[in-house]
């Protein structure tokens, strides 16, 4: 499906992608650790003698000879915060009209927040949504009603319009984010954990910040590791340029691609060693391996979150 279709849809062809995209990762749940895990409402409890018989789940006794009710929305205490880096180190690589298979990192990080609200509805979990480049461009709190989930979807897909040109301070957002955060929640951060400005420290002590409050937090470190990483490009001359600088430089990628490995390696094993310091889950998420790692973190996490 043509992403490029989204940018005048009402969000339905997103909406149609994070649906296709969670049913597939259902359809595999069965070998996984998480068979049996319900993705129709929030989860099964034993049925206790004196309660209502209403929401006892009559399948499950069939199949168990037991009796389970669903537990709705009303009874679950889950929030779920979703942040997007929508600085200009997002939109690479440039792609003229994105699809399914050929996203750069903020078209992947819209697919999997829209997927990720999908399998939130399903769970009558409430959802919000923070976007940020060198400004906080959008704010809404946590609710659970399809219409505020249409207008995030919304949200969503404006990132797919325009091509940001913006720098960001990666770590003054999350601050502003996190003094908005006031219920214990579940947040989930999209950011490719580039900076205009090197202050490593700053961005650390934001991130701690997002523990304030016993939140959980995920960083999908958001990036392109042929280029990004590994930088595989043919070894013909070159311009590289900054994105959210502007800066410029011409080189043979041969020339400089061994140091280059060596100092992002290093600098993301900074980033996981202060994630596991400050006890902020870091899921490293290359945007060409789709969304199972993602949507299984938020398994993962919600299965915890007490």
């Amino acid at each position: 499906m043509n992403l490029s279709e989204v940018k005048s849809s009402n969000h339905k062809n997103l909406e149609l992608i994070a649906k296709q995209v969670v049913e597939g990762f259902i359809t595999g749940m069965h070998k996984s650790p998480f068979h049996g895990f319900s993705v129709e409402f929030s989860e099964h409890k034993l049925y206790n003698k004196g309660e209502s018989t209403r929401h006892i789940d009559w399948k499950l006794f069939a199949k168990t000879e037991k009796l389970y009710t669903k537990k709705y929305e009303e009874e679950t205490n889950l929030r779920c915060h979703i942040i997007i880096d929508n600085s200009a180190s997002m939109h690479y690589p440039e792609i003229k009209d994105q699809n399914i298979n050929d996203l750069n990192k903020i078209g992947f990080s819209a697919i999997a927040a829209a997927s990720l609200m999908e399998i939130l509805k399903r769970q009558r979990d409430a959802v919000g949504l923070s976007i940020y480049s060198d400004r906080y461009e959008y704010y809404s709190p946590e609710k659970g009603s399809e219409r505020h989930r249409k207008m995030l979807l919304h949200q969503l897909e404006k990132l797919f319009v325009l091509d940001s040109k913006s720098t960001t301070e990666t770590y003054q957002y999350l601050h502003e984010i996190a003094e908005k955060i006031h219920r214990r929640s579940l947040i989930f951060l999209f950011s490719d954990m580039f900076q205009t400005t090197i202050d490593d420290e700053a961005l650390f002590e934001a991130l701690r910040h997002l523990k304030y409050n016993k939140h959980e937090v995920v960083l999908f470190h958001t990036y392109d590791s042929k280029t990004e990483i590994n930088f595989n490009f043919d070894n013909t001359p070159k311009k590289f340029v900054d994105k959210e600088t502007g800066e410029e430089i011409n080189v043979y990628a041969e020339n400089i691609q061994e140091k280059y490995k060596e100092l992002v390696q290093e600098y993301l094993e900074t980033i996981k060693n202060k994630c596991l310091q400050y006890k902020i889950d870091y899921v490293p998420t290359d945007i060409k391996k789709g969304y199972n790692d993602i949507l299984t973190a938020y398994l993962l996490q919600r299965k915890n979150f007490k």
